[in-house]
């Protein structure tokens, strides 16, 4: 077995330091109309750089590519990929939670009920958004759109980001437990398509209660797992250090998920990470979004519900 190179060994803040150098050189670079020909080879030389260094990323590199602060979120790729988006609020019980943007969306004019997990940038927005962590208010205002989106025979997307459920003594006192296990039983019986994408981390059941869809895809860098890779670190070896090793044992990146039949798609990324270019990255996503629910449009509501059960019931199968 080959030794790994210094580029796969490396975090991802080592492996970006000269990509970051360049960019910041070609910047300097635009203002001077005397440089034109010297700044196109620093972008060639950009574009061999991104290619050798994120062509084969490791799954550490791409857990932390998924956490990327600069990756594009729920709302900025409904900026990009929605005509229109209208935002609803409240679960109708308790509240509403920041952590879940959801309202009525239309893409190349066709209606859809959009439910994101959206996370902060700033310190007050974190604090807002829960950082990106849902409580039962959230999981059941999704839930009542959902249904209202059943109602009207509107097919639902659901974006996932989030490093997991909020485990608070407040979420655990409201039901948390109950709203994500309820969210799993009623969307299972959807009787409208329902696609879900990771767009960043799935973290254990706080992604897969917005999760249970006819097709789930996830963005080329995404992580999906029961679990952190510093939380499984920790548990197994008692040092979340080695969350290195447990990224690469949880198979949390998109082509091990696909290979193992989780996931049905991935959507490419742009060379460097969807951070590194938000319009190719919101592009590519609504092409793939256009495409599943294109796909799931003939289906009866008998046959969606049907598909969806023997989807899941295939998961884990050995032999």
């Amino acid at each position: 077995m080959k030794d790994a190179s210094p580029e796969q060994t490396m975090d991802l803040s080592q492996l970006e330091k000269p990509v970051l150098e360049l960019e910041a050189q070609i910047r300097a670079m635009e203002m001077d109309p005397t440089s034109t020909k010297e700044r196109e080879k620093l972008e060639k030389k950009l574009d061999k750089l991104k290619a050798d260094l994120f062509t084969n990323l490791t799954d550490w590199q791409r857990a932390q590519l998924a956490r990327h602060p600069k990756r594009p979120y729920t709302l900025d790729y409904l900026e990009r990929i929605c005509d229109r988006f209208e935002e609803l609020h409240g679960d109708r019980r308790y509240g509403d939670d920041a952590a879940i943007v959801a309202g009525m969306g239309w893409i190349d004019s066709n209606p859809l009920m959009i439910i994101g997990q959206q996370k902060g940038r700033d310190t007050k927005q974190k604090i807002l958004r829960n950082f990106g962590m849902p409580k039962p208010e959230g999981y059941r205002k999704a839930l009542r759109l959902m249904k209202l989106a059943e109602k009207f025979q509107r097919p639902i997307l659901c974006l996932i980001d989030t490093p997991g459920a909020y485990p608070g003594v407040d979420a655990e006192e409201r039901g948390q437990a109950e709203a994500i296990a309820r969210n799993l039983l009623e969307m299972a019986k959807l009787e409208v398509p329902v696609v879900a994408v990771v767009i960043g981390e799935g973290g254990s059941g706080g992604a897969l209660a917005l999760g249970v869809a006819d097709r789930v895809l996830m963005m080329e860098n995404a992580i999906y797992s029961v679990i952190s890779p510093e939380g499984c670190a920790s548990i197994l070896w008692k040092d979340a250090s080695q969350a290195p090793k447990a990224a690469a044992a949880l198979k949390l990146t998109a082509p091990h998920l696909l290979e193992l039949g989780v996931i049905d798609g991935i959507v490419k990324e742009p060379l460097g990470g969807a951070h590194s270019n938000y319009d190719a990255a919101a592009a590519a996503l609504k092409e793939a979004i256009v495409e599943a629910f294109s796909e799931l449009s003939d289906l009866s509501a008998e046959q969606l519900v049907e598909d969806r059960y023997q989807k899941f019931a295939r998961i884990g199968r050995v032999g």
